[in-house]
């Protein structure tokens, strides 16, 4: 570890230099192998529970002990590279953030243009005018609103109770159509349905030798389609090449992995899968594809490693795979995340990352996925961030002005806008928020370091203050609009289904991921959402002919029984037994199956 120290140029985001000289006094005792060092460094910084393991009191003397003292510097080193108050010279998640925002003079030109686009003002001093009337007038609307319609009451503790959703149940020509539908598609094995892709679309156009000098392989397409069932269906190299009838060994497998696939590759993959899908009809019907949900689901790994943390709410040791899933049913997205990350710091960069064809501008997710910073952000960037709160009641919605009530809700008001403080940072902001979308920096990157700033800190109050205007503002329209209460449990409920079906597909090993790498735990990720992404839309190809043949056959097929289905279906789908690749067997063009009858939408 300390060689690999040695090897980064790190440095003090802050004034605060005790970690980083703390950190200089153990590389200049590195060649030592005595069990103590003199107390010559400031380890003000330091916990009581770390003070007692690292120094002792030797013959009347306070003495450092070498060992704990290595493990408690690099500790909060960690700590402070994942806060953003030590950075690596020349790295890109670890670099300091300010130096890669745009300059003044490279913000001041794009101010104005950039407003334009999102309907702000381009001056600190309208801003606050347009936010505070928008502010005022929708708590007015929701005043009035719900002294009549009564979605959220004050019980006699005066505590808000929100009305709860009426669930619809499924109508029973949902199921029937299903049913249907299930006796007209083919049984398939995920292989058939990888070599069918691929027929389609050639995403293994995208793996190749990672050195450009690697020999080539022989049958490549063939290889690269093993080794990503075998790793995205988590069988491993060695179960692969036991069910190949030696067609690939495990060193095949694994070989082609190293030194052919990377993530990048995979995830261009994946968009050549995406933007095929959404060609089609039947997406249509079940989304727009503007808005997606973003949640995270808990991968069991090894608990001696970097990713391993105990999650509480999931419970027990792992890493959490946060996906951004489409209305449209498909994922966009996927970051692999320490199980002690507050899910919301990567809520943003999903949507950003995804170069796909589908771009939403709605982001929904649950309590885990919303701070005052994300919604200032948001907001900023142009997204409507529109959770699902459990605790909505807890959060703090602010009004105008102190001399502004109201007749009904002004027991949820508990407290001020502080308008002159977001008035004074909102260059700042807005030159944030211009780094974010010029590529200088990510929401991830800015939220680490913005959540590790102290109450004193005015930048990370600024953009908390303008959060709480915006969250209010979506929290009044939360309680008095039960529709977009329902849409938000809908698309909220899509990922959540995503990741039952990811359970399936993920079937070897239990579920856990067995390496160690970092970087190869992300890579199964990869592959996992590139099959996914397959057999959705495998399943789409034949919902759709199996649709167009119900239709030929004289079938009444409403839009609404359509909207209700999903490509998540896998009962007609084989996960065990031989797996072989069959190239030879050439499916039906995906054009047969793009367009749906026109009847459907006339019901």
């Amino acid at each position: 570890m300390i060689w690999y120290v040695r090897s980064l140029d790190i440095l003090s985001t802050s004034a605060d230099e005790s970690v980083i000289d703390a950190l200089s006094f153990v590389l200049d005792n590195e060649h030592k192998r005595g069990k103590h060092l003199p107390l010559e460094i400031d380890l003000s910084f330091v916990g009581k529970q770390w003070r007692a393991l690292v120094i002792q009191e030797v013959n009347g003397t306070q003495v450092l002990v070498r060992q704990q003292l290595e493990i408690c510097i690099f500790s909060y080193l960690a700590d402070d590279f994942k806060a953003g108050d030590a950075c690596v010279v020349g790295s890109l998640s670890y670099a300091d953030f300010r130096e890669q925002l745009l300059s003044e003079s490279e913000c001041e030109p794009l101010i104005a243009e950039y407003c334009r686009l999102l309907g702000f003002p381009n001056n600190a001093e309208d801003f606050i005018e347009y936010l505070c009337s928008q502010l005022t007038q929708i708590a007015e609307e929701v005043d009035a609103i719900s002294a009549v319609e009564k979605q959220v009451t004050i019980n006699q503790n005066g505590e808000p109770v929100l009305k709860k959703i009426t669930s619809v149940a499924q109508p029973q020509e949902v199921e029937e159509l299903e049913t249907k539908l299930r006796g007209l598609m083919p049984e398939r094995s995920i292989l058939d349905i990888l070599c069918n892709v691929e027929h389609w679309l050639n995403w293994t156009k995208h793996f190749g030798p990672l050195s450009g000098s690697e020999p080539k392989l022989k049958q490549p397409v063939e290889r690269y389609i093993f080794t990503t069932f075998s790793y995205g269906c988590n069988l491993g190299p060695n179960q692969m090449a036991r069910h190949s009838q030696g067609a690939v060994t495990s060193h095949m497998i694994s070989y082609t992995n190293r030194r052919h696939v990377s993530t990048s590759n995979i995830e261009a993959a994946i968009r050549d899968i995406i933007n095929a899908y959404n060609r089609f009809s039947l997406p249509s019907v079940w989304g727009t594809g503007k808005r997606a949900a973003a949640d995270g689901s808990k991968f069991e790994i090894y608990e001696n490693n970097l990713h391993s943390e105990y999650h509480i709410r999931y419970g027990g040791y792992g890493g959490i795979a946060y996906h951004h899933v489409s209305d449209k049913y498909i994922a966009l997205f996927t970051h692999f995340i320490t199980c002690g990350v507050w899910e919301a710091v990567y809520i943003l960069d999903g949507l950003l990352k995804n170069l796909s064809d589908i771009q939403p501008d709605t982001l929904h997710a649950d309590t885990q996925g919303q701070s005052g910073p994300v919604f200032a952000i948001s907001y900023l960037l142009g997204i409507k961030l529109m959770p699902r709160i459990r605790n909505w009641k807890d959060h703090t919605f602010v009004r105008p002005s102190v001399d502004v009530s109201y007749k009904y809700l002004d027991p949820l008001f508990k407290g001020v806008v502080n308008w002159n403080l977001i008035k004074t940072h909102w260059y700042d902001m807005m030159r944030v928020v211009l780094s974010i979308k010029a590529g200088k920096v990510m929401p991830s990157t800015l939220l680490r370091k913005l959540g590790s700033y102290s109450r004193k800190n005015r930048l990370y109050q600024a953009f908390l203050e303008l959060g709480k205007v915006v969250r209010t503002m979506f929290l009044l329209e939360y309680i008095s609009n039960v529709r977009m209460r329902s849409e938000i449990n809908a698309i909220t409920n899509i990922v959540e289904m995503y990741h039952a079906f990811l359970d399936w597909v993920f079937f070897g090993k239990e579920g856990a991921i067995t390496e160690n790498d970092p970087i190869e735990q992300e890579k199964r990720l990869k592959y996992l959402d590139l099959v996914a992404s397959a057999v959705i839309l495998q399943n789409t190809v034949d919902m759709s002919l199996a649709i167009q043949t119900l239709a030929a056959q004289g079938e009444v097929i409403h839009q609404r029984h359509v909207a209700a289905l999903s490509p998540y279906v896998n009962r007609h789908i084989k996960r065990y037994g031989d797996y072989v690749v069959n190239l030879r067997n050439i499916p039906q063009p995906l054009e047969v199956a793009i367009s749906l009858p026109s009847e459907i939408f006339e019901t």
